[in-house]
């Protein structure tokens, strides 16, 4: 009886044949699934001492509001004490507050922003 012989692979390739003939295999290309990042609040607080004036200005400054949409921001603040400035990445939305903390510490008033996840 002859023993048969098993053909060689290419050089370079590893002999994967044994006993139970050739090695096969299923290679899956795994996707990462990208969450969206999460989403925070800028807020600007009401305070007895900002001038309305200057937080519609800090409003179209640092937010890109349109005079009216200032406007309606500002009161909101004034009316209900917290106004919605606009919702960010966290990234844009720390800058904005320290922008704006920074901005009115320089001009001398007590307007407070902070950010709050959503």
């Amino acid at each position: 009886m002859e023993k048969q012989m098993h053909p060689r692979l290419s050089s370079g390739q590893d002999d994967n044949l044994g006993d139970d003939g050739p090695q096969t295999g299923l290679v899956l290309k795994t996707r990462a699934k990208t969450k969206k990042p999460a989403m925070y609040k800028v807020l600007l607080m009401n305070d007895d001492y900002t001038p309305m004036d200057f937080v519609v200005q800090v409003l179209e400054k640092f937010f890109s509001k349109s005079r009216e949409e200032a406007m309606r921001i500002m009161m909101h603040v004034h009316q209900k004490g917290v106004g919605l400035c606009g919702v960010y990445t966290f990234e844009v939305a720390e800058t904005k507050v320290m922008q704006v903390m920074d901005f009115s510490q320089r001009n001398q008033h007590p307007l407070q922003c902070t950010l709050e996840k959503e």
